[in-house]
Formats: C-alpha cells, structure tokens, sequence
C-alpha cells in the first residue's frame, strides 16, 4: 500500500491553488486506502481510467494521483466549463472539455492526444456519465478511451475506486462528510491491447477494447469490495430497450 506523498511537476498556478484550496479539507475529512501507485508509468504519456460512481470521482481520483506526484489532465463534459468559479479552474488547469454530439467531438481527443504526446496523464471516466448499475459497479462504457488508446499507442492504466459514493451520493446535492468514510483507490496492470493495435478501428475492434479496459476497472472494484463483480456488465442500452418494449406492451394492452 502506498500513501508517501511524491513532489509533483508541471503544475500550473491554478493547478496549485486548487490543491492548496482542497488538499487540507480532504485530508481532514476522508480517510484514505491508496494502492498500487507504483504501477503508474513514471515517464511517457497513459491513459488513467477510473470508474464513475460520484459527482465527486474527480476530486478523490485526482488527489489520489497527486499523493502518486501525477497531475492528470482531465476529460470532462463541456457543460462545466460554463459554471462559474469552476468553469475558471478547469480553464486554469488545461483540463480537456468533451463536445459530445456536435462538430467540435473530436477536438477533445486531439487535446488528449498532445497532453499524451507531451508525456502527461489523461484521465478518463470511460462511462462517460454516472453508472447506471444498480448496485454501482462499472457500466458498459463508451467507445473513447479505446479509440484514443489504440491510435496513439499511449498504455491504459486501470484505476479502481469505492467508498466516494458515502460522502457524494447519486443525484444528491449535500456532501455527507461525518462521520469520515473511507475512499479506497487502487491501480491495475496496464490493460494488454497489443493484439488490438494494428487493427482497423471498426466497431467490434473498439468494442473488445473497451470491454477489456471495463473489465479490468471492474475486477479492481470487486477486489475492493470483497465481491465478485457482474459476468456482464450493466448495458444502459440495453435497459432502456427492454424498458420501452415493456411500454409499448402495456400501450398495446391498454388499446386490445
């Protein structure tokens, strides 16, 4: 288990006043169970990614990689650019907002491509949203992160975390700091997509290396939890279908 602090390079100065600002509180408030920061790659550019549970995932996954002396470079949706006060931070600290569904999409993964070709830390929700499992394990994830990883070579790093759904809870608006929970962060072994990386990115090759990123983020939370983790993985897509059929059967009911 490592918790020893590492100095940290690269920081800007809004970078450093956020961590002025949220170190101390953090420190005081949670109670930390770092492991397997020394498998984070200490020279070159990777790719952190880390499961979706909280509003509050960036915070402690970043405080987490800062004990480790990483500064990530996080990919965030657009939306909270626009925020004021933390609209200014992200601006301050070249973190890197996610157009989704609009002509500018690909703009993020470029930024993402020069934070990773200038040797830095991206880090990535690959759920791209809250996950939607009921019982809060890792969710089919989006496309993304394997498409970033596959075409710029840049290692895939799985980070794993638990507790931070205590403090911040799902569509909650409070932060439920006392007692002190515990946020338990640990790092996997590099995600093996050698196989993958000389492929044509069609949908399938995308999709196998998402899966396998996914599933390793999920084997780390079900060693966290003490729990083995979901053969398949919760398909929002999926869940929605099944629920509109069920909709559509009881219309149909309603009109027989």
């Amino acid at each position: 288990m490592s918790q020893r602090i590492k100095p940290v390079r690269g920081l800007t100065r809004t970078y450093r006043l956020l961590v002025l600002l949220l170190r101390p509180g953090l420190m005081v408030f949670i109670k930390r169970s770092w492991s397997g920061g020394e498998k984070l790659p200490r020279e070159g550019g990777y790719i952190v990614a880390a499961n979706h549970m909280s509003g509050f995932d960036p915070v402690t996954t970043t405080h987490f990689l800062h004990d480790q002396g990483v500064a990530p470079k996080i990919m965030a949706k657009d939306s909270l650019w626009k925020v004021p006060v933390l609209g200014a931070f992200l601006r301050g600290t070249n973190m890197i907002p996610v157009s989704r569904g609009t002509r500018n999409a690909s703009d993020s993964l470029d930024a993402a491509r020069e934070a990773l070709a200038n040797g830095e830390c991206v880090l990535i929700f690959p759920e791209g949203t809250l996950t939607k499992d009921p019982e809060l394990w890792p969710m089919v994830a989006k496309t993304g992160v394997a498409r970033l990883a596959l075409t710029t070579g840049a290692p895939v790093i799985p980070v794993s975390q638990w507790g931070v759904q205590r403090i911040f809870r799902q569509h909650s608006k409070l932060l439920r700091l006392l007692p002190r929970k515990t946020v338990q962060v640990s790092v996997g072994d590099p995600v093996d997509l050698t196989d993958l990386q000389d492929q044509p990115l069609t949908a399938s090759v995308l999709a196998e290396a998402t899966e396998r990123i996914m599933r390793a983020i999920a084997d780390g939370v079900g060693t966290l939890r003490g729990e083995e983790p979901p053969v398949e993985l919760f398909d929002p897509r999926s869940a929605r279908k099944r629920t509109s059929d069920a909709d559509n059967g009881d219309a149909t009911k309603e009109t027989t």
